[in-house]
């Protein structure tokens, strides 16, 4: 399983975005609200059960820390990332057996 910063739970749904932080908390800046949002859609159920995630940028997040949190995912052993033409990407995983 990819090793994603801000892991938590999973957001299937592109167009149904992670709520915001309530006010009694610390607001987020949006790098973390992004790795939260995209380890959610990972460490989902399906997610783990499929070893692989469909992940979206959606309109709001920069391009850049778009990008920068992609790379990070990619640095993980035994992650691939597909580019897909609809402007996803598609993250596969496998968990090698232990010894």
């Amino acid at each position: 399983m990819p090793t994603v910063k801000y892991c938590t739970h999973v957001q299937l749904n592109k167009d149904n975005p992670v709520a915001t932080p309530s006010a009694a908390t610390t607001p987020l800046d949006s790098y973390t609200r992004l790795g939260l949002r995209v380890s959610k859609i990972i460490n989902s159920p399906t997610a783990q059960k499929a070893k692989a995630a469909l992940i979206f940028r959606l309109p709001e997040e920069p391009v850049d820390e778009w990008e920068r949190l992609l790379e990070e995912i990619d640095e993980n052993d035994n992650v691939t990332l597909a580019y897909r033409d609809d402007g996803g990407v598609q993250v596969f995983w496998v968990v090698p057996k232990e010894d």
